[in-house]
């Protein structure tokens, strides 16, 4: 008898890929700045992909499953829309790997040579996301903690850079911030980094801009993707301690 279960591709031509993605609807948020968009897939970046966390074999292996990943969330305070993931690089996906960094389970390790933030489980596992970081001159690596963290957050620029971006004095701290919603800079969810009792001005969030996502181009906050802040902020709790370093090269597995 023949089986019913697709058979898991080893190489998936572009065709295939963008049919499966086709729901995915673009993002298009007024407001947002961006410096370039994202490249297109190419199957070379994408020989397999991971099972999902739990699963087994047969569907979840399939695009479908990155395809739900990374759905809108109509449930939201500000419903999110479908994150394109047919557009982007999919070593950034959101899956569980073996932990690389040699810290104990319920650390976050933000890999800034790498791009890639992990949350480290029991059992020599990790889960990863891949973020987005500061440019050269704004980049913070340290150890600290999570002191607090909030849904749907006011964006608040330091002073520095309201000096260095006049535009930015309407949401200022003395004006009380930018309202939240889908084109605030910190997205659906900010996790706010503090070092010895102080704030560090460092916030791992979420961000429209989803071609930022494994590129060196905000302001030197940690960017996600909303959809993998949200998974995050689910995890953590106040006062979980986090790394900002960098773990050096490395040519990471899809199946880690």
């Amino acid at each position: 008898m023949k089986s019913h279960i697709m058979p898991r591709p080893d190489f998936l031509d572009r065709r295939t890929f963008l049919r499966l993605g086709a729901a995915a609807s673009l993002i298009g948020l007024g407001g947002c700045s961006t410096t370039r968009m994202a490249q297109p897939f190419v199957r070379e970046t994408a020989p397999r992909f991971p099972v999902a966390e739990g699963g087994v074999s047969g569907f979840e292996n399939d695009l479908s499953y990155y395809a739900a990943m990374y759905a809108a969330r109509p449930e939201e305070k500000f419903p999110l829309p479908a994150i394109p993931f047919e557009r982007i690089d999919p070593v950034y996906f959101r899956h569980l790997v073996t932990n690389p960094t040699g810290e104990r389970p319920g650390t976050i390790v933000v890999d800034t040579a790498n791009h890639f933030l992990y949350l480290t489980h029991e059992n020599g596992k990790a889960m990863r996301y891949g973020v987005g970081l500061g440019r050269a001159g704004f980049e913070w690596a340290d150890r600290g903690v999570i002191q607090y963290k909030r849904a749907w957050p006011r964006w608040k620029p330091p002073d520095e850079m309201v000096d260095r971006r006049p535009e930015l004095e309407p949401y200022s701290i003395a004006n009380g911030g930018m309202d939240p919603g889908l084109t605030n800079p910190l997205g659906a969810r900010a996790l706010y980094i503090f070092q010895n009792g102080k704030d560090t001005l460092y916030r791992i969030h979420g961000s429209p801009e989803w071609w930022t996502i494994g590129k060196s181009v905000s302001s030197g906050c940690v960017r996600m993707f909303n959809q993998d802040v949200i998974d995050l902020y689910e995890r953590v709790t106040n006062g979980t301690p986090i790394l900002v370093t960098s773990l050096g090269p490395t040519t990471p597995d899809l199946l880690g």
